[in-house]
């Protein structure tokens, strides 16, 4: 299993989400991606792309309007 890093912050929707996504299809199940974001709609979007798509996904707020959304492939 590998580990990736996105560094989204500063960066506005759709741009985070577009990233993770190119970042997902070049990833192999069980590969985790965590997507650094401080901004409110990709903080929503971006997890909510990744469950919809059928991948499993954790947020956390590591500080005052930043995030780390940890999407790992499931298919």
């Amino acid at each position: 299993m590998a580990e990736y890093e996105l560094d989204c912050l500063g960066e506005a929707c759709p741009l985070p989400l577009v990233k993770a996504e190119k970042k997902l299809k070049e990833m192999e199940v069980g590969d985790v991606v965590i997507v650094l974001i401080d901004h409110s709609c990709a903080m929503k979007n971006v997890p909510e792309w990744a469950r919809k798509e059928g991948h499993n996904v954790e947020i956390e707020e590591v500080d005052d309007g930043e995030w780390e959304c940890v999407i790992e492939k499931c298919k």
